[in-house]
């Protein structure tokens, strides 16, 4: 069901940068079934095209940056992620590994799915009003887009497990105290610096560019990364027996009703 005629995301050219704005602000950004084509289509073209040399992520308005799936549209029955795009994953972004640098230019708030985005991205400007974290346990569910075994990637282990366990959320300073982002900005110099950082890294040789991301980041030439394969593995194995329990349906009734839940272990 689409609730307005905006299109869920924007897509710019700035010279060598595509501009990719998720643009649901009156929903905080979540993602749903028609940002996931938008998106995903987007990070292809930008694949395919040697005329885009770095790609910038960043959220409309002031609320957020992404509040990760529309539960809205899951309490509907309707699915996020539409059938034949399972393998991009979330937003049609953190499961599509493409060979330009990727910039997440966080807004505001990036919680749940937003966190997952701002993992899958290969660099991070943040406002200094953006918050960070996994609060899935919270509710009854896991990171399933990815953020399990990237955060605990990215930070030293026992960090990454109270973040994780704890679904406790940090702010801007604090990720890059952790270096999870490479800067921190007002928030409205957040678009502009992440543009002028991928304006810099435009400006040096696409191939070789393209060529040190795949090395990085152990990434083959179709953008498989097996150091990943493991953490997809499992998270897809763990999925429906969390997402169909009595806990998962229990943890957002009781953040609605603002309550504190009552878990089974079931």
């Amino acid at each position: 069901m689409t609730e307005t005629l905006e299109a869920p995301a924007l897509i710019e050219r700035r010279g060598h940068v595509m501009l990719i704005t998720l643009n649901r602000p009156q929903a905080r950004n979540a993602v749903n079934a028609e940002m996931c084509i938008v998106v995903g289509d987007a990070l292809a073209e930008a694949d395919k095209d040697p005329d885009v040399r770095a790609v910038v992520l960043t959220g409309a308005g002031d609320k957020a940056f992404c509040a990760g799936a529309d539960l809205k549209a899951l309490m509907r029955g309707e699915a996020v992620i539409p059938p034949g795009r399972e393998k991009w994953g979330l937003a049609g972004y953190v499961g599509q590994a493409i060979s330009k640098p990727t910039i997440a230019a966080v807004n505001g708030p990036a919680l749940g799915g937003g966190t997952e985005l701002v993992l899958a991205s290969d660099l991070v400007v943040a406002a200094d009003t953006a918050v960070f974290g996994l609060p899935e346990v919270t509710r009854g569910l896991i990171a399933g887009a990815g953020g399990a075994f990237r955060l605990a990637a990215k930070l030293p282990p026992v960090v990454a497990m109270e973040l994780l366990l704890t679904g406790e959320p940090i702010t801007a300073a604090q990720a890059l105290a952790l270096h999870l982002v490479n800067r921190v900005v007002p928030a409205a110099d957040v678009l502009d610096t992440a543009l002028a950082l991928a304006e810099k890294i435009a400006a040096n040789a696409p191939l070789a560019v393209a060529a040190t991301k795949r090395i990085a980041l152990a990434q083959g030439e179709s953008g498989e990364r097996p150091d990943e394969s493991l953490g997809w593995e499992m998270t897809n194995a763990a999925l429906p027996g969390i997402a169909y329990s009595e806990d998962a349906k229990e943890g957002p009734l009781a953040f609605a009703e603002k309550r504190a839940p009552v878990w089974q272990g079931r």
